[in-house]
């Protein structure tokens, strides 16, 4: 039995993952903890996320949990979600304040008056359903069909510096990545606790996945 640790650093919905995870009926161990030593000691972390980046570092960092994250996403598998997911860049448009450097790239704001091919605004913040077009394989998209629908919540996207890190994209505004993997680590923009099926489909691989990956 695997210990999951959910971070817990008091800038996101926890518990809607939890619950997902919990759903899904692993026999694994699931915890939500903002404990450096929890972290230290997981076999594997999910990441997730809501709010601003520069409130996410500063809390991350009050928490003491910069290094126990760096430290585990080093070698045990990583899931980021929704902010999740830009934290592990090096810099964020929002703020300038810099991420965890754990993947090359920085994370931009979406485009204000851009029109759609009806002539309307796009909304920011991109919310509700959207497509993922998976461009590589991945354990995390085993079962999951190309163009499978899944929620978003975002004003800002990550542009990768390393484009074979991009294993998802998904159109609006631009195409932007919504899925991003490096070895153990893997990380979605969408929210998978709150996309149905598809989504716990993904938590649920994620939870059977070894941390291996050679894309």
């Amino acid at each position: 039995m695997a210990l999951v640790v959910v971070v817990d650093y008091g800038m996101g919905n926890l518990r809607s993952v939890e619950k997902a995870l919990t759903h899904i009926g692993t026999s694994d161990e699931i915890k939500v903890s903002g404990n450096p030593a929890d972290i230290s000691i997981a076999d594997k972390i999910v990441f997730p996320g809501q709010g601003a980046m520069p409130d996410c570092m500063k809390e991350l960092e009050s928490r003491g949990l910069i290094e126990p994250i760096r430290l585990v996403a080093a070698k045990k598998p990583l899931l980021g979600i929704c902010i999740g997911l830009q934290l592990l860049f090096e810099r964020s448009a929002e703020g300038g304040v810099d991420g965890l450097g754990l993947m090359s790239g920085e994370v931009r704001k979406f485009p204000p008056n851009k029109l759609d091919n009806r002539g309307a605004k796009f909304k920011v913040p991109h919310m509700g359903w959207n497509t993922v077009d998976i461009c590589q394989a991945h354990p995390v998209f085993e079962g999951i069909e190309n163009e499978e629908c899944f929620y978003f919540v975002h004003s800002y996207f990550v542009e990768p510096v390393q484009s074979e890190v991009v294993i998802g994209k998904t159109d609006y505004i631009n195409n932007f990545t919504s899925a991003v993997a490096h070895k153990n680590i893997v990380a979605v923009q969408f929210h998978p606790e709150k996309s149905q099926q598809a989504g716990l489909r993904i938590l649920a691989n994620f939870l059977n996945w070894d941390g291996r990956w050679s894309g």
